[in-house]
């Protein structure tokens, strides 16, 4: 088992930024692929990025050149940096490790809350 730590979410103003970070309790971290996912209320979880051992990186459309993945295998640690945050980014954010080692074992984080409002 993995367990995932998010942390630094929180309100802002349209068009501020906000850093998301996940710990990952493994000393395996290099193996996995690390990704944000994100839900809203009322509304199915989507993939927000993914960064790859490699730091290979993929964004869904909405957020692309606005949010940047980044990962710290030193620290075990991947991070969320959104800037210019819109409305409708607000839903509550996951961690998510997928272990290319096995391609089957998946974890994921318990989420943290991102409003965005004036």
């Amino acid at each position: 088992q993995v367990q995932l730590v998010e942390s630094g979410g929180g309100l802002v103003q349209p068009g501020g930024s906000l850093r998301l970070s996940c710990s990952a309790s493994t000393s395996s971290f290099a193996f996995y692929v690390m990704g944000w996912y994100r839900q809203a209320p009322g509304k199915l979880r989507e993939v927000v990025a993914t960064v790859t051992p490699g730091s290979s990186t993929t964004y869904t459309d909405s957020v692309k050149g606005r949010f940047t993945i980044s990962r710290d295998n030193g620290k075990s640690t991947v991070y969320l940096q959104m800037n210019s945050l819109k409305p409708d980014d607000t839903a509550v954010y996951y961690c998510n490790a997928f272990d290319m080692r096995t391609r089957v074992n998946n974890y994921w984080g318990q989420g943290t809350q991102v409003t965005v409002s004036s």
